[in-house]
């Protein structure tokens, strides 16, 4: 674990000796022999490695890494064995949220179509023990529409404040970590204040739902299922937490490769699993099939901003966005014509190849994007190191292949046709330009140690 406060830092993401990165759930793990026996200690014995998530050790001090370490598996089954016993007041609602990135993974590996897998991975959780199952694709509803309308009011002040443009998304956990921990307040300025779909979820969860229900939040665990290991990071930020209930917006996230992990331990097979329809938020509601956002790998920020933008701000209905590949098929560029002139010019950046090199000429004043959707995994979101992995470690190609045409076929639905949303708004959120919408769908994001610029790092 090297030492934050050292002047120069030497970037490990590209770094191939996994030996020296790597640290076990033992080494750093806070158990200390104490915890009761129970039915689920066999499955709590699964590793994780520090190699496994994309914000390395370089980015993290040993109580991070400690408190990493604590959302796994044991933390679940902790919590579903104080269910089994007599003393209700230590119960709680057990909340499982599931990304829809993770969802084609399932649908893929186990020969499923993406709703049978949503149901029957339902109905897996739920027989363990858990009381509800969400879907988070109304959190992205969310997570892009105020992006949306940030990324407008950035660019109409944009002559006037310095860093309003280009405007970076901030849904990849990945990249934030590097941009807090290695960037400087040049880039984390530019940074969308948008919360993440998960953390938006956790907002949902722990403030609308837990109202709904008549529960202090504090008394529901609230778990997230996600494709990479870096969401664990994310729900440790402390502007995700509430002191008041000593409640997190999420209290654990478990990678998708982590509930397959359970399922054979349990030596349970999906296609043995009775289907149970996902839950919904509202009462007067059940959840309908499973959709998704444009996009082809991710919730597809970039789509969903460019075409409001270019209604919004220039009065163009776009209706087919031309993605055009620059130095990689990770690097890609969309633009908008009008009257001869480019008014608009987004980008893809997926890989940290790419965001080292976007950084790189932002520094340089050679940077001339409006806005990027950044993520830290080569591919996108589907490719999240929590999934999709052989054993040793490398990307299970011909799986991946089959996750994006799982993935591709789920059918588009627009975050401005979600009634639900809508209605949120006016009755929990106080309207759209409320005070409570900053307070609950945005956070801030600034550069945490300063004496780190992007100059020091060695690729």
């Amino acid at each position: 674990m090297k030492c934050e406060n050292c002047s120069k830092k030497e970037c490990s993401k590209k770094q191939k000796n996994d030996d020296t990165q790597s640290a076990s759930v033992d080494a750093l793990g806070s158990n200390d022999g104490s915890e009761e026996k129970n039915e689920f200690e066999t499955l709590a014995n699964a590793k994780i490695l520090l190699s496994d998530c994309l914000a390395c050790d370089s980015c993290m001090t040993l109580e991070e890494g400690a408190r990493v370490f604590q959302q796994n598996q044991k933390e679940f089954f902790h919590i579903l064995n104080l269910n089994k016993k007599c003393d209700t007041s230590k119960h709680k609602v057990l909340a499982v949220s599931l990304c829809p990135q993770s969802l084609p993974y399932f649908a893929a590996k186990f020969n499923l179509s993406v709703n049978e897998a949503a149901k029957r991975l339902c109905g897996f959780l739920k027989s363990l023990g858990v009381h509800y199952v969400f879907d988070t694709t109304i959190a992205a509803d969310f997570s892009i529409l105020e992006s949306q309308r940030e990324f407008v009011q950035r660019y109409q002040r944009r002559n006037q404040e310095e860093h309003a443009l280009p405007m970076f998304a901030s849904a990849c956990p990945g990249w934030i970590r590097y941009a807090e921990r290695v960037l400087t307040n040049l880039v984390t300025s530019h940074i969308c204040t948008a919360k993440s779909p998960q953390q938006i979820m956790g907002s949902l969860v722990k403030g609308y739902f837990a109202r709904q229900k008549n529960l202090s939040p504090d008394k529901i665990f609230h778990v997230v299922v996600a494709p990479c290991y870096d969401k664990k990071l994310e729900a440790l930020r402390e502007d995700f937490y509430t002191a008041l209930y000593n409640s997190a917006e999420v209290d654990c996230v478990l990678t998708s490769g982590e509930i397959v992990q359970i399922m054979e331990q349990k030596n349970v097979s999906m296609k043995d699993v009775t289907e149970v329809a996902v839950d919904s938020l509202f009462d007067d509601l059940k959840e309908g099939d499973v959709v998704r956002h444009d996009g082809k790998r991710s919730d597809g920020y970039l789509e969903h901003i460019f075409k409001h933008a270019a209604k919004e701000l220039f009065g163009v209905d776009v209706k087919e966005i031309t993605y055009k590949a620059l130095k990689n098929k990770d690097f890609q560029e969309v633009t908008l014509e009008k009257d001869g002139e480019t008014v608009l010019r987004f980008a893809a950046a997926y890989g940290f190849r790419n965001i080292q090199n976007m950084v790189l000429k932002l520094k340089k004043g050679k940077f001339f994007y409006h806005f990027v959707e950044v993520l830290a995994c080569p591919g996108g979101c589907l490719n999240g190191k929590g999934q999709a992995q052989t054993e040793d470690g490398k990307p299970d190609r011909a799986l991946l292949a089959q996750m994006e045409e799982v993935y591709t076929a789920i059918p588009v639905r627009l975050p401005e046709t979600n009634l639900q949303v809508q209605r949120m708004y006016q009755d929990w959120l106080e309207g759209v330009d409320s005070k409570k919408v900053q307070d609950t769908l945005h956070t801030t994001y600034s550069a945490v140690n300063q004496s780190t610029s992007s100059l020091d790092i060695k690729w």
